[in-house]
């Protein structure tokens, strides 16, 4: 993965007012920490952000400029965006030092067509410990050959040089399903209503049998009363 130099300016003013007040200027506000420093507070160009995530992906190296203080790499921890308009709107970011080993979510794309069924892929990402400064920007899969009932588990994907799974091995990254036929479909339909009104036509029925138990034990306690009224003696 290449790093992506960003000039960054210190902010001094915060607070949701702030924070608008930035993106209005075509900047992204953001904040940066780790490594015992403290945080601060800056703010990036918010289409050179873009572009670096655009084409070396979510988990890009930035060296950022920092007037006034040394160069500091950093790698995104959380990144908010518009859910709308998707544009940035803040970013986290963690300090990190060559060298360092990080752990940190790759993406894993699929690879191919799949020929028989349906593909389904439990996991997209692989969580892995990589050096800061050689981190994956994704892994890849092959799809193509796979057939109904076949899986490619984590521990099947290429992991690069000095990079090691942290996901349990075991987990499916990708599974063939076998394509349901449209009688099949309509046939598990049918299956869930028939259900569906047996059950409510058994909570019906124990509703009214509650109902008639309850009239049952109110009549019962009734004759009760009675009963006992009458054998009271008259009050003087």
């Amino acid at each position: 993965m290449s790093e992506v130099r960003i000039a960054a300016e210190q902010r001094t003013k915060f607070g949701k007012g702030g924070a608008r007040r930035t993106r209005r200027e075509g900047k992204v506000p953001a904040v940066l920490y780790g490594h015992g420093t403290p945080v601060r507070h800056i703010a990036l160009p918010a289409r050179e952000l873009m572009n670096a995530f655009k084409h070396e992906g979510a988990n890009v190296l930035l060296t950022l400029e920092i007037p006034g203080d040394a160069d500091e790499l950093a790698l995104p921890r959380q990144v908010q965006r518009d859910p709308i308009r998707g544009n940035l709107t803040h970013v986290d970011l963690l300090v990190v030092k060559r060298g360092e080993k990080v752990q940190i979510d790759v993406p894993i794309i699929t690879l191919g067509e799949v020929k028989e069924g349906l593909l389904d892929t439990p996991h997209t990402t692989l969580s892995v410990e990589s050096e800061a400064t050689n981190i994956p920007s994704s892994f890849e899969i092959d799809v193509s050959k796979l057939r109904v009932g076949a899986s490619i588990h984590a521990s099947q994907v290429k992991l690069p040089e000095g990079t090691t799974l942290l996901t349990d091995p075991d987990a499916v990254v990708a599974h063939i399903l076998a394509q349901q036929s449209a009688e099949q479909f309509e046939a598990e339909l049918a299956g869930a209503e028939a259900e569906a009104v047996a059950t409510g036509a058994h909570a019906a029925e124990a509703a009214e049998a509650d109902e008639e138990a309850e009239a049952a034990a109110e009549a019962e306690d009734g004759g009760a009363d009675a009963s006992s009224d009458e054998s009271a003696p008259a009050a003087e």
